[in-house]
């Protein structure tokens, strides 16, 4: 499986558990897209393409995860997609995770990720929670 150049072994393994933990609450499935595109396609319990998902891992429980990041490019290809596009937030102790189009953020532009721009979410209604069983 070709995977991203920066994915670590660790990260291929959160972000699985992250998409396994998400599917399983309408008994989905999901299809793992190119490295070059988001993360993965997302079908319901007939096998009906409903959802896009982006996963970005966040190496601290769900209690003390905000802000939430994602990079705009991430965020613009995944809006490119149309259908549901949805961010999952891969935490230590589960998952957080929302539809893009009911998300409100702020962009920023140099962090810790150097220079490229970052849209950042707080704690809001639009977001839910699953912890890992």
């Amino acid at each position: 499986m070709a995977t991203k150049s920066f994915e670590t072994e660790q990260d291929l393994i959160r972000e699985k558990k992250a998409i396994e933990r998400f599917v399983s609450i309408f008994k989905g499935s999901f299809e793992k897209l190119s490295p070059d595109d988001i993360d993965y396609k997302i079908f319901d319990k007939s096998g009906t393409l409903i959802a896009y998902v982006e996963i970005v891992g966040r190496l601290k429980n769900i209690s003390r995860a905000y802000q939430l990041p994602i990079s705009i490019s991430k965020v613009s290809k995944l809006w490119s997609k149309r259908l549901n596009p949805t961010i999952i937030w891969a935490c230590d102790d589960g998952i957080i995770y929302g539809k893009l189009k009911d998300l409100k953020g702020e962009i920023r532009i140099g962090s810790a990720y150097d220079t490229e721009p970052m849209a950042y979410y707080d704690k809001q209604k639009a977001l839910k929670y699953i912890r890992y069983v």
